[in-house]
Formats: C-alpha cells, structure tokens, sequence
C-alpha cells in the first residue's frame, strides 16, 4: 500500500515507520494521522512482523506537533471530534496493539508529536530531542491523550507544570523524569532501538501481547489489573509458545517461538 506521509520499511521482523513531512518538520495532519493508522493496523497483522519503530525523517524533528492551519478555525464540535477520532484511530489504538511500538524520538517532539511517543510503549530518544505539550500558548490543552499520559509516565505535578508553563525538556531531563528511557546520539538512535527490538523478538509474541494488554489495564478506569494479569497469565498456558519455552528450558536451548 502506498503513503503520502510515511514510508516503511521491514527488516528482521522490524518495521519503520518514518513520518515523512520534512517540510512541515513532519507535524501531524489528518492524512499522516490516517497513513499512519492504517499502516499500523495492516502491520499489525502481518506476521513477519513482531516489532514496530516509529521515527520521524531528518534530523530536526520527530513530530513537530499538530498542523495548526488545518483546525484554526474549527468550532467546539469539530474540535471534539478531532481528538476523539484521533485518540480512537491511532493514539489509543498504538497504546493496545498486542505488538510492542516503540517511538525512536529524534528532535523536536512537541503537542501532537509527543502525545504519538507517549502512546507508543516506550521511548528512546536523540541526544539532540527536545519534548514539550504547548497547547496552553495557542489558548488549547492537549487532545491526543497528553493530559492523562503525561501524569502516568512523569507524576501529577511535573505533568501539571509542563503543560501550564508549555515548557520544553531536553532529552536528559525527559530521562531523569521517567518519560524516555534511554538517551544516545542521533546517529544512533535507530540502530540502538533496533538492538532492543531484536531482544524483544526472541521472547514469546503471545506473552508479549497479554503482558502489553495486562500493564495497560492498571491505568484504565472500571479495570482491575490483576484480574486483567491473572486471566492473562492463564491464557499463556494454553499457547503453543509456552509448551515450546519450557520444553526448550528443560531441554537447554533456545526457544523458537511462533506467536500460538
């Protein structure tokens, strides 16, 4: 299938999926927040696929956040509407795909762009990044999620005086609070999260799944979860992946799971 605003490539059962909008230092429009949940959904279901990397083209910026021109002049309703379809087509649906998404984030971050590196799993950032939600200077809040992910990754009051002030954070400072968790020169950054991402594929795909899906629960109202753990930690036992990772325990070798 072919994108208008981002490429992809696959290679040892990862996929890159690279915002391509140099131009407008990559912010998000409706069509990229299309592309990429389609491209997402379609990678999702592939098989030869286990990881997804979600990185943004150039040096300057990841996701320079959302492309103002496009809402300037939308009224209460269609604003609403924006974030709810965004949040539903592609920021709450990264956060619950069973696949492992993580954001290589190079550059500026900033509103809509770091709301899509908070949702995907986890994050490792350039040494040059820089991350901030400054919706509050264009008389708005976050509404891709920033307001709730935020407060999860950082605590309650640094979320609260990052979003009020519209302060941005080096990528050091995103380390120390909890909200990247590794830092590495920018010309590193993808072949360092491809090493953690080639860690991730040799573990079961079906557990990887249930635990994504048992660690979201914890942060989701009306769940429990260590319910949503237990029923999960059940399920694992009926899979093909568990009979063949600790019969190759038993056996001493490496395990070669399947995702069944």
């Amino acid at each position: 299938m072919n994108y208008e605003n981002i490429l992809i490539s696959i290679e040892e059962k990862v996929a890159t999926i690279t915002i391509n909008r140099p131009t407008k230092l990559n912010a998000l429009n409706k069509a990229t927040i299309s592309d990429l949940s389609n491209a997402i959904q379609s990678l999702g279901q592939n098989d030869d696929v286990r990881v997804i990397v979600l990185t943004g083209s150039g040096e300057k910026a990841f996701v320079a956040g959302a492309d103002i021109s496009e809402f300037a002049n939308y009224t209460t309703v269609e604003g609403a509407q924006l974030a709810a379809e965004g949040q539903e087509s592609l920021f709450d649906f990264i956060e619950n795909l069973k696949k492992p998404v993580i954001a290589a984030v190079n550059g500026f971050a900033l509103g809509g762009g770091l709301e899509l590196a908070m949702s995907c799993h986890f994050r490792v950032a350039s040494d040059n990044a820089k991350m901030g939600l400054p919706e509050v200077t264009l008389g708005l809040i976050p509404g891709y999620g920033g307001t709730q992910r935020l407060p999860q990754l950082i605590g309650k009051g640094r979320a609260m005086e990052m979003i009020m002030t519209a302060a941005m954070i080096t990528a050091e400072q995103a380390k120390d609070f909890g909200l990247v968790n590794h830092v590495v020169p920018q010309e590193e950054l993808l072949s360092f999260t491809n090493v953690i991402a080639q860690k991730i594929i040799k573990n079961a795909p079906f557990a990887i799944g249930k635990a994504i899906k048992a660690i979201n629960a914890n942060f989701k109202d009306g769940k429990n979860g260590f319910d949503t753990e237990i029923k999960s930690f059940g399920e694992c036992f009926g899979t093909a992946d568990f009979k063949e990772g600790t019969t190759a325990f038993l056996e001493k070798r490496k395990a070669e799971f399947t995702g069944k």
